[in-house]
């Protein structure tokens, strides 16, 4: 189990700099802190929207969920993290980025 904050933990998955949809790195996430069900991921996905929202990520492409990796019929998201993100990650956790 992570004891990063969730946001944090979410752009350290990300922090290598290649695109991430969003249940590829909300599954990561749910493994590390052995969360589980509809309300986990959905909090997790709103992590990412609020990440996205502050430009710590951004979206690069976006499709509809065919195949239900995420949830059948809503909009997957596809994200890589930003400079302004890799600098955030940085000071929140020592790394050298």
């Amino acid at each position: 189990m992570s004891n990063l904050p969730r946001k944090i933990r979410l752009m350290e998955i990300m922090q290598d700099g290649n695109e991430y949809w969003n249940y590829e790195a909300i599954k990561q996430a749910m493994q590390d802190y052995g969360m589980q069900g509809d309300f986990a991921r959905d909090t997790l996905n709103m992590d990412l929207i609020e990440l996205a929202a502050i430009g710590f990520i951004k979206e690069v492409d976006l499709k509809v969920d065919d195949e239900g990796a995420y949830k059948k019929g809503f909009l997957l998201h596809k994200y890589v993290i930003t400079e302004d993100g890799k600098a955030r990650l940085s000071d929140a956790c020592m790394y050298a980025i």
